[in-house]
C-alpha cells in the first residue's frame, strides 16, 4: 500500500550543512511569529497565525547535515471541523547527498488526504519547502511570513475560493 503521508522533495547545489542551517532558521523562511527556541533538541516553539492557526511544536530529532524532525504536541485550526487534526504528527527533514547537490525530503507523517485540511496544508507546505526554504538555502533570503500577512493570508483566500 501506497503511503499517503503529504511528501515533496527538492534538490539544491548547496551542502548538506546549509540545508540544514536553513532548516533550523524557522523564522528565516516559515514565520517571523514563532515564539521559543528551535534550535536544539527538545526545544519547544509556538507558531501561531491570527485566530486561524496556532500549534506547538518540539524538536525530536536535530542531526545536523541529515535529518530534523518536529513532533506537533498541540495544534488549532478555525477552518476545520476537527480542530486538532495536526496534534502527534510529525514534520521530518530528511537530507542527503545526491551526486554534487542535496536533496531535501520533507515528510509530514500524519498528514494524509483524509484530513479536512490536507489539500490547504499540502498547498502551503509546497510553498514553504519549494519557495521559501529554497529561497533560504540559494540565496540566503527565505519568503517567512510576517507578523501577520504573508503566504497564510494568501492560502487562506485560496482556501475560501474554493468552498
Amino acid at each position: 500500500m501506497k503511503a499517503q503521508d503529504f511528501t515533496t522533495t527538492i534538490t539544491v547545489k548547496q551542502s548538506p550543512g546549509n540545508v540544514f542551517d536553513a532548516i533550523m532558521n524557522v523564522r528565516g523562511w516559515w514565520s517571523e511569529n514563532v515564539k521559543g527556541n528551535a534550535d536544539k533538541l527538545n526545544d519547544v516553539f509556538i507558531h501561531h497565525y491570527q485566530d486561524v492557526h496556532y500549534c506547538k511544536i518540539q524538536l525530536t530529532d536535530v542531526t545536523p547535515g541529515k535529518r530534523v524532525e518536529w513532533t506537533v504536541l498541540d495544534n488549532h485550526f478555525s477552518f476545520t471541523a476537527d480542530k486538532t487534526e495536526w496534534i502527534g504528527t510529525k514534520a521530518i527533514f530528511d537530507i542527503s547527498k545526491k551526486g554534487d547537490k542535496t536533496q531535501l525530503k520533507f515528510t509530514h507523517r500524519g498528514l494524509v488526504p483524509a484530513y479536512e485540511c490536507f489539500d490547504m496544508c499540502s498547498d502551503a507546505w509546497t510553498t514553504y519547502i519549494h519557495e521559501s526554504l529554497k529561497d533560504l538555502i540559494e540565496t540566503g533570503k527565505g519568503q517567512p511570513n510576517p507578523v501577520e500577512g504573508g503566504y497564510n493570508a494568501e492560502l487562506l483566500e485560496k482556501w475560501a475560493a474554493k468552498k
